[in-house]
This record gives C-alpha cells, structure tokens and sequence, in this order.
C-alpha cells in the first residue's frame, strides 16, 4: 500500500531521516517505535504531507504523492491522529468531527452528518456530542482525534502516540477501537512508547534510529534484538 523510497529530511545541518526505505502492506498493523529523536513524528508528517522530504519518494498505491498537498492526501485514504490532540476547542465534539467529514472525506453536508454521528457513537463520544472539545478529558479527546480521522474513511491511518498518557483502562478502551477500525479494513501505522499496548494489536514492529531503520519483523522477534534493548530499551 505504502512505499517509501531513499527518504531523507533534513533541517539546515540537521539530518532527521536518513535514506529510509520502508513497505508498509494493505491491512497491517505496523507499530513503529524508537527513541525521542529518532524520527518518528517526522516521517509521519512526510507521509501526511505536513513537511516535504529533502529527498525520496512516497508511494500511496503505486501512485507517487510526493508532492500532493495534505488536503488531497486525505482524500486520497490517509487520515492521521496528533501526539498532543489538535482540536477546534471552541466547536462542539460533532462539529470538530463534521470538519473532518467534509474537507477531509469529501462528504456533503447531509452525508456528513450522518458520518460524523456513525463515528461519535462508534468512539464512544455520544454522551459528548455538543460539548465544547475545550472542556473534553484527555480521553475524550484522543477519542475525538480517532474520531476526526475515521471520518474520513481512511484506508491507511497513521496513529500518532494515542495511548500516551493514559492510563491502562483508559488505553484499553481505544485498544477496542483501534482492533475494529482494523478488522473493518484499515492499514494502519501506530507510533507508541506505550509498547504493552502496542503489541496487542501490531503484525510487525520497525524500529527507528537516527533516521533510519534498525530492526524490522514480528515484535517479539524485533524486541529481543540486541541492538534494539541496547537503544531504545536501554539494556
């Protein structure tokens, strides 16, 4: 579904992403991890379209969207969740998730609403429909990010950190949604320190360091990598 191909950010003297290659398959759930610094956010907004690469390829289908703007990207099937949830925080739970509806889904007004109240109920947020997001709980706002990015119906859905912060109840109610936004046909690619978590749901770890690819498979297989416990869990 993705491929991303001789990928490279750099800021001024700094290199972020160094040359990464990586294939993501249709249906996957592909846990990326690493330690701060390691790229991470970055290659999520190369994929998003928020930040364009100094150099390399995206491919979305075997189509290049290297350039394609963010907006269209969304279009295209990607949607995404922020690290730190990026509300509308003076419009109402519906009205943040009605947003992502039309601009990101291309919905019209009427099939919008309709969406938007499917995935308000479907991430729990019902008992929130027309409360200000300002006054949201942590919760109920990694709620609504999810919320925001299946309005768009997308076909690959990048997870920024949504369980960071909360606790292990907390985490297990998104763990529920996430399992069913997958088993009802998204790929999805999910950056999380939160690695009990993680490896509930994910078919195959990547681990990033120094902007680039260090280790590569099943998770336990990934996490018993010797360079792996060295830098990131720190053994």
């Amino acid at each position: 579904m993705l491929k991303l191909a001789g990928l490279s950010k750099r800021f001024g003297a700094l290199s972020v992403i160094d040359n990464l290659d990586m294939d993501v398959r249709a249906g996957e759930v592909l846990g990326v991890i690493g330690p701060n610094g390691a790229g991470k956010t970055t290659l999520f907004n190369i994929i998003a379209g928020v930040q364009a690469p100094s150099s390399g390829t995206v491919h979305l289908n075997d189509r290049d969207i290297t350039r394609v703007k963010v907006w269209d990207r969304c279009r295209l099937g990607i949607g995404r969740t922020y690290q730190v949830p990026k509300p509308f925080t003076h419009m109402s739970t519906f009205e943040n998730v009605m947003v992502a509806a039309v601009h990101g889904g291309s919905l019209g007004i009427r099939a919008a609403k309709d969406k938007a109240q499917e995935v308000i109920e479907f991430t729990g947020l019902a008992h929130r429909l027309r409360i200000p997001a300002g006054q949201l709980s942590l919760l109920d706002l990694k709620r609504l990010e999810l919320a925001k990015a299946l309005a768009q119906s997308p076909r690959l859905l990048l997870l920024d950190e949504i369980a960071g912060g909360l606790t292990d109840a907390e985490c297990d109610s998104l763990l529920d949604i996430i399992r069913t936004a997958h088993s009802q046909g998204a790929t999805i690619i999910w950056i999380e320190h939160v690695l009990h978590a993680l490896r509930r749901i994910a078919t195959r770890l990547t681990v990033l360091h120094g902007g680039n690819i260090i280790s590569s498979g099943p998770p336990d297989q990934v996490l018993a990598d010797g360079r792996v416990k060295e830098v990131y869990l720190g053994v």
